[in-house]
């Protein structure tokens, strides 16, 4: 599977060729351009917490859910915490507007329910997509390194499986645009966090650089976790670009800080 740049209605996203292909869902992973914000939210800023412009958020969504094909009237949003919770998504989670407050802490949403759109935020952490084609599931996660430790994909894995009954095997995962190793220098604390939850088989996805630091790549480290839970590693698609290395196309909080918008990655079942 692979995961190719599109561009609808002036909308820029990106989207797994393999969920494409499987039918019966839409999604996208959504970069900073073809939205309606100005200034440090130029131009799709898809977070409500930024402090830009509600109504220009509001437009911003639906450009972006026009353009990957979904309804807009039916959103599913969570409060992420960089943890490993994996929330099973129920119809009083649902709202209308992206404004609408969420009471409840969690970087994964799952469900079944047809119509109803998953979105999760992200600004270098590591978005990832998940369907199940055969028990018409689909889940959403937010990776940052902490929820990578915790196994946050993994989580979302053995949910879909606990609760409806999925296949591993079935599974398609797209792990979408992020920061990359090169750009994501860090101490000791996150290697250490890595191989304390992974063992010694994650050294291979992180270098030492010159100046001591670390060079962590956390999107082959979310696939290594997929394919550890089962999935075939062919249903498993991986974006390489980093969104620290190209501020033009990504938002990224290591480069601006606070100073920017949010991208969002959503899915939705036919």
């Amino acid at each position: 599977m692979e995961i190719t740049e599109r561009t609808r209605n002036g909308v820029t996203f990106f989207s797994s060729d393999g969920m494409d292909a499987a039918g019966g869902v839409v999604h996208g992973f959504s970069t900073r351009l073809g939205g309606v914000s100005q200034g440090m939210w130029a131009s799709l800023n898809l977070g409500p917490s930024r402090g830009d412009d509600p109504d220009h958020v509001r437009e911003n969504y639906r450009r972006f859910f026009a353009a990957i094909g979904a309804s807009g009237d039916r959103i599913v949003m969570t409060n992420q915490v960089h943890g490993g919770v994996v929330r099973c998504v129920t119809t009083a989670d649902v709202k209308a507007d992206p404004y609408d407050k969420v009471s409840y802490e969690a970087d994964g949403l799952m469900t079944d329910l047809p119509g109803t759109a998953l979105v999760v935020f992200s600004a270098d952490c590591i978005p990832v997509l998940f369907y199940d084609p055969v028990r018409r599931v689909i889940a959403a996660v937010h990776a940052g390194w902490r929820g990578t430790a915790a196994g946050i994909a993994t989580a979302a894995v053995e949910r879909m499986r606990d609760v409806y009954g999925c296949r591993p095997a079935d599974i398609l995962a797209a792990v979408g645009p992020g920061i990359g190793p090169d750009c994501f220098e860090t101490h000791e604390d996150v290697p250490n966090a890595m191989t304390a939850a992974l063992s010694t088989c994650v050294l291979q996805h992180i270098a030492i650089k010159e100046n001591g630091k670390f060079a962590v790549d956390l999107k082959t480290i979310n696939a290594m976790r997929l394919e550890q839970a089962g999935l075939d590693p062919d249903h498993i698609a991986t974006s390489r670009l980093c969104t620290a290395c190209d501020p033009d196309r990504f938002w990224s909080h290591r480069k601006l800080g606070t100073n920017r918008g949010s991208m969002a990655a959503a899915i939705q079942l036919a």
